[in-house]
């Protein structure tokens, strides 16, 4: 795209002799011939640079830069201020009244070619710069969102099922602050955080019959229960933005020995976001009380977790597990 250059000269001559030096260059040439009609066609236009007289009537030169620098819209147009005066004076008002450079006639047509170049092209530079900057800022606004929505959904299942309300911020908490320990980076954070809220979203797909059961459940109603990972897939895997937080929806109730399920992982196969979330998960079930049992004491539970070390959980995440709650305690 050729970049709009503005010549603002009352004499028809200085108009022309730019327009000359300038032919062939790739501009869009726009003249005015007034400082009124200046500040008007660069209002309508927003021009990528202004080629600017200073010595015209009425309205100088001086005025119109001024105007321009107060105007918000057209602040960060670049102004180069023309004139006949070779004066340190003239140059120095041009500079206070907010030109960016400063070329004295008669021109020498190489020198204000490769000055224009110059300034069009970090001015090209600076729009570059805004427009990633405005899309960075919209695609943050678009992340926020998303995370919103997850929120909201990750609070709507725990009101779903009241046993476990609250449960799903708080292991997302831990999880997230057991994963930065660990080393995990920051984008990996992100998407652990997400699949952490939405870990038990797959129990959408579990009956209400089954899901809040109040008694024993039967062997045909725990297989059932036992699909909540495999319908977490079906629900996430298409959502292009979700897939790389799949992994503890989908692997959370894997164990080390191979003994969870849906697929029966072992080891190091267990995605390491879902092996810190199964410690994180069953910290918080065990040490918050339950409709069919009171919850454990800390230390209780922390055996207990030490006992799973290389069954259900990685022997290593157990030790950092183990010394951040020792720090915290």
């Amino acid at each position: 795209m050729s970049s709009t250059i503005l010549i603002v000269d009352d004499e028809i001559s200085g108009l022309h002799t730019l327009e000359s030096i300038l032919d062939g260059q790739g501009y869009q040439i726009v003249m005015a011939q007034s400082g009124p009609e200046a500040l008007e066609k660069t209002r309508a236009l927003l021009p990528d640079v202004i080629l600017l007289d200073v010595m015209m009537p009425g309205m100088d030169g001086f005025e119109v830069c001024r105007s321009i620098r107060n105007d918000p819209l057209l602040a960060e147009i670049p102004i180069i201020m023309l004139t006949a005066l070779d004066d340190r004076k003239s140059l120095l008002i041009g500079l206070e009244s907010g030109a960016d450079d400063y070329i004295t006639k008669p021109y020498d047509r190489y020198e204000l070619r490769a000055r224009l170049l110059g300034i069009t092209r970090l001015n090209r530079y600076r729009k570059l710069l805004n427009e990633r900057a405005n899309l960075e800022e919209a695609h943050n606004k678009l992340l926020s969102a998303y995370d919103a929505t997850i929120e909201g959904w990750s609070h709507a299942m725990d009101l779903r099922d009241k046993e476990t309300e609250g449960h799903t911020l708080r292991v997302t908490e831990l999880s997230e602050k057991l994963g930065r320990i660990m080393g995990i980076d920051e984008e990996e954070l992100v998407y652990m955080r997400r699949g952490a809220l939405l870990h038990d979203i797959g129990k959408l797909g579990v009956p209400d019959s089954i899901l809040l059961k109040p008694d024993k459940l039967t062997d045909e109603e725990w297989i059932i229960m036992h699909q909540h990972p495999k319908y977490a897939y079906d629900m996430i895997q298409p959502i292009e933005y979700l897939r790389p937080a799949l992994d503890i929806p989908f692997c959370h109730h894997e164990k080390w020995d191979g003994g969870g399920y849906p697929r029966g992982l072992q080891g190091n196969d267990i995605p390491l976001s879902a092996r810190i979330f199964a410690i994180i998960d069953v910290w918080d079930a065990l040490t918050s009380d339950r409709p069919y049992r009171p919850a454990w004491d800390r230390a209780k539970v922390m055996e207990y977790i030490k006992q799973q070390s290389g069954r259900h959980f990685d022997p290593y995440v157990v030790e950092q597990f183990i010394k951040m709650m020792e720090f915290e305690s």
